[in-house]
């Protein structure tokens, strides 16, 4: 299998950090140059028409993207260690807060970004300032929503890591690079707290 991704992008990193949490091996990591606008080439459209990252290519020549879809093709391919849930319950709980967090939390700050900062301007046209700064105070909201939900629980699904973990952490880091977020800075402590704990995480460097 192939797994093209760009570096420093959150989604990609999304799906490598859910390969490292499984242990995986032998998906080579092929780099997309967005910059370049490798990522609008015909070879890559080819694969993802929509020119987006991350997009996995099967050996039979079929490829998936969107980020979700191909972890939950490799939680399929090696279900352990489980990070999706193992009862139908578990999974639905999960997915609950895997999408809330992407949504709302992933989205708000991706939005923020993609319509504030110069260095994406050349990939987001055009960039509308006001809905970004509007973007950037709801996903404070979210981060206090999520304080919260950390106060009372380790992890941001239940009492385990799993992919909700790597969604939200990937945010935050997304979020940190870029928007110079910081929770603690914000008052919010457990949020900071979980944050740097995932970061000790061996999966948070891949």
């Amino acid at each position: 299998m192939k797994l093209y991704i760009a570096p420093r992008a959150p989604n990609p990193r999304r799906v490598t950090m859910f390969i490292a949490e499984k242990g995986m091996t032998g998906i080579e990591q092929v780099p997309v140059d967005l910059g370049a606008n490798e990522h609008k080439g015909e070879s890559y459209l080819s694969k993802n028409p929509l020119a987006r990252v991350p997009a996995l290519e099967l050996d039979d020549g079929r490829v998936l993207s969107e980020s979700r879809a191909i972890c939950t093709y490799l939680e399929g391919v090696q279900p352990e260690p489980n990070l999706m849930g193992t009862s139908f319950e578990e999974r639905a709980f999960i997915e609950m807060a895997d999408r809330r967090v992407e949504f709302y939390l992933f989205g708000a700050i991706a939005n923020c970004i993609r319509h504030t900062h110069p260095g994406l301007a050349p990939l987001e046209q055009p960039q509308f300032r006001e809905f970004g700064l509007s973007q950037g105070e709801k996903m404070l909201e979210v981060a206090r929503w999520l304080d919260k939900e950390l106060a009372a629980h380790p992890f941001v699904a239940c009492e385990r890591f799993t992919i909700a973990d790597i969604t939200a952490f990937c945010a935050l880091e997304f979020a940190r690079g870029l928007m110079k977020f910081k929770p603690g800075e914000q008052g919010l402590q457990h949020l900071q707290a979980y944050r740097d704990r995932i970061a000790e995480r061996p999966s948070a460097g891949a």
